[in-house]
């Protein structure tokens, strides 16, 4: 079944079965290697992706979900220059390195909702990407600098020039 999407803003035409995980899709056939699989039932979040702007775990997400949306992977992040990249290394946050992808995947979803988050507000949403490696401290503190930092860059001016500058 041809299914289309677009996968780090270009367009995407995939022949597989529509129940192929996502994952498969952006690994095997499309060749991002960035996201990684985990646990392969969603709950590990090594395999975060966004679809349309929110967190999806591609492991447990049918191909034929995504047709006609947008789709990023950390590669995708990357090439935007996102600031979750930088602070990632500044903090020193890996260790494996094998569940960050996910971490700043999702993290970087978060920081849409939560521009200025809370302890609390990151332990909550950041709950279900687990890390082996336990650097969940570093996690948050490479969070909130780039929350500093997307906020320092963010266009001044009233609710309605942000909510645009955003969609």
């Amino acid at each position: 079944m041809a299914i289309k999407f677009k996968i780090n803003r270009e367009p995407v035409t995939v022949d597989v079965p529509a129940d192929t995980p996502l994952l498969w899709v952006i690994r095997d056939d499309i060749g991002f290697t960035g996201t990684k699989f985990g646990c392969g039932i969603g709950l590990c979040g090594a395999c975060t992706v966004h679809v349309n702007g929110r967190a999806t775990r591609a492991c447990i997400t049918p191909v034929s979900s995504v047709e006609n949306t947008v789709v990023t992977t950390i590669e995708g992040l990357a090439e935007n220059g996102h600031p979750l990249l930088e602070t990632w290394v500044e903090a020193q946050t890996p260790q494996c390195g094998y569940c960050q992808p996910g971490q700043i995947m999702q993290a970087a979803a978060m920081l849409r909702d939560f521009p200025d988050p809370t302890d609390e507000q990151i332990d909550q949403v950041m709950s279900g990407n687990l890390c082996r490696c336990m650097a969940y401290i570093r996690i948050r503190e490479a969070i909130r600098m780039a929350a500093g930092r997307l906020r320092a860059a963010a266009p001044q001016g009233n609710d309605e020039d942000r909510e645009a500058s955003h969609a």
